[in-house]
């Protein structure tokens, strides 16, 4: 297929996911590296192999995967023209997401309540990769809220219809996308000790 051809429109839409796909690739990619240094530093002398992961990061798993399923459903509502369910499936997501950080930073004071800490003199490398690498996620899932919310005021402001619903697809690829990305890492943390 010749991506030069099409409407203007159509070269606009290849143009926008194609960009989206980059930066999904360019962060698998950042992970993949956090992750593989996770594996590489495994086999100090000092790695902890006896860690519990909190129990808020597997209540914050369900919360994610839950968002994943509501930007589905708003997904599908817009659609179908039902605006008003586009709307509150999208809020729903937007305090579904909002949950799933804040059971995050709960996850860290659990790690902390257990003596586990980022730096410091009582801080260990096992322990530093899960903060780090749960925080830069965290981070990305701040990106995701925010294009979340262009999402959200957009669809109140009518943008979206069953023929144009560009940035809501967008925007549900990018956070289905954190959605996957947080269970391969939870899983990543459990399986590979």
């Amino acid at each position: 297929m010749d991506l030069t051809q099409g409407t203007e429109r159509d070269k606009h839409v290849r143009a926008r996911k194609m960009m989206l796909w980059f930066g999904i690739v360019s962060l698998i990619m950042g992970f993949a590296g956090w992750t593989s240094a996770y594996i590489v530093s495994s086999s100090r002398e000092d790695w902890m192999e006896d860690f519990v992961l909190p129990q808020a990061f597997l209540y914050s798993t369900i919360i994610l995967v839950m968002s994943s399923f509501t930007y589905i459903l708003a997904k599908r509502a817009v659609k179908k023209e039902n605006q008003k369910a586009c709307t509150q499936w999208l809020v729903v997501t937007m305090l579904l997401g909002i949950g799933f950080i804040l059971l995050q930073f709960q996850g860290f004071s659990e790690m902390i309540g257990q003596g586990y800490y980022f730096t410091g003199p009582t801080s260990n490398i096992t322990m530093s990769y899960v903060f780090l690498i749960a925080a830069v996620h965290i981070a990305h899932v701040v990106a995701g809220l925010i294009s979340l919310l262009v999402v959200l005021v957009n669809q109140l402001r009518g943008k979206y219809s069953t023929q144009d619903y560009l940035g809501l697809e967008l925007g549900a690829t990018f956070w289905h996308f954190l959605d996957l990305l947080w269970v391969y890492l939870i899983l990543f943390f459990y399986f590979f000790r």
